[in-house]
């Protein structure tokens, strides 16, 4: 059973469901960055699908090599103080979604877009992605909740360990601490994602549901509260030399020299 449903998502993104599964793809290539635009589109799409009942889970994957970069501070709008508030505004939706989501990693979530995955009930991913928390890297404090959705997932040591460093890890170490939940062959990661999703929606679906929500209780209060905490690190942070440094030094591929200022 497949539908063609009236509902037509926002720029870059397409949906497709069959049987019990939406399948939920957005493209801003080449690093697919994400802006206020974007995020505020995959609130309202997923918003539908939570009222559409024939859909009992939710895949988001992203096409091309990158999964996402996170934000793109190259622009003047993105580098104003405010931008970061804006876009956690909607970020903060995407956790009040009521029905089971599977996030597909391929290539790299980087800064933001590891943010944007672990918004997922569950992450599927293989040996060749790359997962990175960079904020630091950048001379910023990491953003979209990561300060509470990564200790939730692998404790606070460990995500104090990769937020302090920026260090990049695979898919097979990001399984292996718990960052991502199933690792697949390098080109299977949909078709394996599809599985864990069709399994999923074999089970009762107001039951998957509701223990959902038990299992996540607390978690978008959470994530609204210390948002509010991380936008107001980065509004002061956004404008120091420090991430003027971490940007430059990303661009042209070196290794940043921060001041402290």
């Amino acid at each position: 059973m497949s539908t063609n449903t009236p509902f037509v998502p926002g720029r870059g993104l397409t949906l497709d469901v069959q049987g019990h599964v939406a399948t939920l793809s957005f493209s801003r290539p080449p690093m697919n960055f994400f802006d206020a635009e974007l995020i505020q589109d995959l609130v309202t799409t997923l918003d539908y699908l939570d009222e559409l009942a024939q859909c009992r889970v939710v895949i988001l994957q992203a096409e091309g090599k990158v999964f996402c970069a996170g934000a793109d501070f190259s622009g003047a709008d993105q580098r104003d103080a405010q931008y970061p508030r804006r876009v956690y505004k909607s970020a903060v939706k995407l956790f009040r979604m009521r029905k089971p989501l599977i996030c597909v990693v391929e290539g790299a979530a980087i800064g933001g877009g590891l943010g944007l995955a672990l918004v997922a009930d569950f992450r599927v991913t293989s040996e060749k992605a790359k997962f990175s928390a960079n904020f630091n890297r950048l001379g910023i404090h990491q953003g979209f909740g990561i300060s509470v959705t990564m200790p939730r997932l692998i404790g606070p040591q460990m995500a104090s360990l990769l937020i302090a460093t920026g260090r990049r890890i695979d898919g097979r170490e990001a399984v292996r601490i718990g960052l991502a939940d199933v690792l697949a062959e390098s080109g299977q990661e949909r078709q394996v994602a599809r599985q864990l999703a069709e399994e999923i929606a074999s089970s009762a679906p107001m039951a998957v549901m509701s223990s959902r929500e038990t299992l996540r209780m607390g978690l978008a209060d959470a994530v609204e509260k210390i948002i509010d905490r991380e936008a107001s690190e980065q509004e002061w942070q956004i404008v120091s030399a420090d991430f003027a440094e971490g940007i430059n030094a990303m661009a042209e591929r070196r290794a940043p020299v921060f001041t402290g200022k």
